[in-house]
């Protein structure tokens, strides 16, 4: 069986919401494996997550341009969140974001542009960055969005400068509507987007495998129950219907009043306007999400609080 750190430990209590000796159990049970262990904590009402963990487990920045009808996102990452506070570092993420806008979504395509300023390419820019500022860089991920007419709208939860900051979203919203009544739309779902974290824009976009994860958890907390099999039939299928429902952007109740769906958030707002909008496409970059960094001083406190032998770590022992 593989060994359980406290490192492992401390990050299943961070993903998952659950007591530091619950997770403990769960790693065991487990065999270790992280993803097992969420869906253990799950199965048994330990966990608060809903979903797969989106927590922020590296630094850098998030970069978000909108240049006529298209918009563009890009993730930097650096090794510590110092670098995201450097000029020379905000200026590449700047510069980078832009550049997105030409090349598009293919990251090793944004590489190998050109720098602008003629300082070759955008790698080459990259690696000059990492020599200089003496910390470890990288591109992780581009993503644009575009409309035929109406309008991209950008949106930075606490920006830490213009366009930059640990939460970037873009709304693609195609329609005739006045501009200004699109917009003012615009912003009031990136708001949403960035606080409620869909998984999708529609039901049928979910990803599949996701879905059945949330089915076989459903399943087997259905089943502890001791009803009937047609009854738990129902239940996990209702347990499915309602992950679609608050996965999904546009069946996803309005944050702002927590009774409307953004369906008809939009239907609305195309109605006051005297005009066509439609949500057709977002985007939600949220800084490190899926990457995960050890911290070993945190473990070695959870180590020295539950007994666990942790390898970290001089600090660990």
């Amino acid at each position: 069986m593989a060994e359980i750190t406290a490192a492992a430990v401390k990050d299943l209590r961070e993903r998952s919401g659950a007591g530091m000796m619950d997770c403990k159990k769960a790693l065991t049970e487990t065999g270790g494996d992280m993803e097992a262990a969420v869906d253990w904590l799950r199965t048994k009402g330990l966990a608060t997550a809903a979903k797969k963990s989106g927590r922020t487990a590296a630094e850098g920045l998030v970069g978000v341009a909108v240049e006529g009808l298209k918009g563009a996102a890009v993730e930097v990452n650096s090794e510590t969140d110092f670098v995201s506070k450097n000029d020379q570092f905000q200026d590449f993420v700047r510069t980078v974001t832009q550049v997105a806008l030409t090349t598009g979504d293919d990251v090793e395509t944004l590489k190998s542009a050109a720098y602008p300023g003629g300082e070759g390419s955008v790698a080459d820019k990259l690696t000059a960055n990492v020599a200089t500022i003496g910390e470890n860089q990288q591109l992780r991920r581009a993503k644009t969005v575009a409309v035929s007419q109406g309008a991209v709208v950008s949106y930075v939860h606490n920006a830490v400068s213009p366009g930059m900051g640990k939460i970037g979203v873009l709304v693609a919203l195609e329609g005739d509507a006045p501009k200004d009544a699109i917009e003012a739309l615009g912003k009031q779902l990136a708001m949403h987007i960035a606080a409620a974290s869909p998984l999708a824009l529609h039901e049928e976009g979910l990803d599949e495998a996701m879905v059945e994860r949330e089915r076989a958890i459903a399943a087997e907390k259905a089943a502890e129950s001791g009803k009937p099999a047609n009854i738990i039939e129902k239940m996990v299928e209702g347990a499915v219907a309602k992950f679609r429902k608050e996965s999904a952007l546009v069946s996803q109740l309005f944050v702002m009043d927590n009774k409307t769906k953004i369906s008809d958030v939009v239907a609305k707002a195309a109605k006051d306007a005297g005009g066509s909008i439609a949500l057709v496409d977002y985007v939600r970059f949220q800084l490190g999400e899926g990457i995960q960094k050890e911290t070993s001083d945190f473990a070695a406190e959870v180590a020295a609080a539950s007994g666990i032998g942790a390898k970290e770590p001089a600090s660990a022992q």
